[in-house]
């Protein structure tokens, strides 16, 4: 079996344990670290710093909430304004051919943070799934989140 060390994931893992406090509540603070392209009255739109794909963004209620009935019909709303803007943001930065959307509600649904739910966002190409998945069980990503983030942002403050 060939090995691919990534020396960087080793933060992630030890933070993650170790994580008290919630990453999209501090996202909502506007800490920078967390990557956050744009914040709304009930929503935050952020960089996922461990994506699928170049441009994996995650969108979600600034109110920690686990549970998607406990959310109110404004924040819904809002919610689904900042998906909207945020794939239109996509589009339009990376050009895309498509996007997965969804919410993984659990850890048996797939969530890897469980207690405040979210929304996934990840762009698609035709092609983007090449030999090194399937191979080594690795995703080559093409740009770095510094750069990914500016690009967003810039794109923002154009569009309002």
């Amino acid at each position: 079996m060939n090995k691919l060390w990534a020396p960087w994931r080793r933060k992630y893992i030890e933070t993650a344990k170790k994580q008290k406090s919630c990453i999209f509540c501090e996202a909502a603070r506007l800490k920078e670290k967390h990557k956050v392209v744009f914040k709304t009255k009930y929503s935050v739109v952020l960089l996922n710093i461990y994506p699928y794909n170049n441009g994996h963004l995650m969108v979600c209620p600034i109110r920690h909430t686990k549970d998607l009935t406990t959310l109110k019909t404004e924040e819904i709303l809002d919610l689904f304004e900042s998906l909207k803007k945020a794939q239109s943001l996509l589009q339009k930065t990376l050009k895309p051919e498509g996007f997965n959307i969804g919410m993984n509600l659990s850890r048996s649904a797939g969530a890897g943070i469980t207690n405040h739910i979210h929304i996934h966002i990840v762009p698609r190409w035709n092609g983007d799934t090449n030999f090194m998945p399937v191979i080594s069980g690795t995703k080559v990503i093409s740009q770095s989140l510094e750069d990914l983030l500016k690009l967003l942002k810039d794109a923002y403050a154009k569009s309002n």
